[in-house]
């Protein structure tokens, strides 16, 4: 089951003040990204945080699940009404997560 777009809107309205939020549909399902490093995934309805360190420790319940068949364990977030919630975990997490490839120059000719 797809996420509803709405929804996917809303959850990037709530993790705004983690800073600049980017959604981008994948296969049927949502990327999350926070200043350009991907956090997270909106699967079915619901929202899940890559898992970390520190973000372990600021949850308010360990509940790991994977968003999609295969997938490794992620944090799953049932509580997605909390925006200064969603904010403390994003921003604890990010800084234990890869930065983002350069993207290569598209070749010419």
């Amino acid at each position: 089951m797809a996420s509803n777009p709405d929804l996917v809107q809303y959850i990037a309205d709530q993790c705004a003040g983690a800073g600049q939020i980017d959604v981008k549909k994948m296969m049927g399902d949502w990327c999350i990204y926070c200043n350009g490093v991907l956090f997270g995934l909106i699967c079915d309805n619901n929202l899940y945080i890559k898992v970390t360190e520190p973000g372990r420790a600021v949850l308010r319940e360990l509940d790991l699940r994977p968003p999609y068949p295969g997938a490794k364990d992620h944090f799953y977030i049932s509580d997605i009404d909390d925006s200064d919630y969603l904010t403390e975990l994003i921003k604890a997490t990010l800084p234990a997560l890869p930065l983002p490839k350069p993207k290569k120059p598209a070749l010419k000719g």
